[in-house]
């Protein structure tokens, strides 16, 4: 990968200074996610669907580790915060960073490109483990185990939706940056 995306070598995810550009490339996608889930909501019980998830998605898939991991909790909690759901601020932060790193380490294992259907299996089961984070935070938030499953069909079909969205969007998006490289 070349461009803006390209990896810097001999970073790890906590162990280094960000440089400008990841900070500046962290500051871009986390509001692409941030707009992606904020502005097209639907609601749900409990809290309302959104594309989001295909941004995190297709940000994990097509750029650096360290800004996309970041940039999907920075951009999924400030949806929370400026929507009204400063209860959910945490939980967020702790689901969509394990649902990026699970999008990564099994499409991305060697940091490189993924075919669609290995970014397909890593979207089922990062949306498997969002819809299961969502369930048990609901039902610890509000004490009811009853309240947290009402979101799970909900969840369900959001993930449905956001990882078609990511599928057909990823090659059109492959193809832009190489020819902008």
């Amino acid at each position: 990968m070349s461009g803006l995306l390209k990896e810097h070598p001999n970073k790890t995810l906590f162990g280094a200074k960000f440089t400008v550009r990841e900070l500046c490339l962290c500051a871009i996608m986390s509001t692409i996610v941030f707009l992606m889930t904020f502005v097209p909501k639907i609601p749900i019980p409990l809290g309302y669907a959104h594309v989001g998830d295909a941004a995190i998605f297709l940000i994990v898939l097509l750029a650096p580790k360290r800004p996309a991991l970041l940039a999907a909790c920075i951009g999924s909690a400030m949806a929370d915060l400026i929507g009204g759901f400063y209860l959910w601020i945490m939980p967020t932060i702790f689901i969509k960073f394990i649902m990026a790193y699970i999008v990564y380490i099994i499409a991305r294992p060697d940091g490189e490109n993924t075919t669609l259907l290995r970014a397909a299996a890593a979207f089922v089961v990062a949306s498997l483990w969002m819809t299961f984070g969502y369930v048990a935070f609901g039902a610890l938030l509000y004490d009811s185990l009853e309240a947290g499953l009402a979101s799970g069909y909900g969840l369900l079909v959001k993930s449905l939706i956001n990882t078609i969205a990511a599928l057909l969007a990823l090659p059109s998006l492959r193809k832009a940056i190489n020819l902008n490289s």
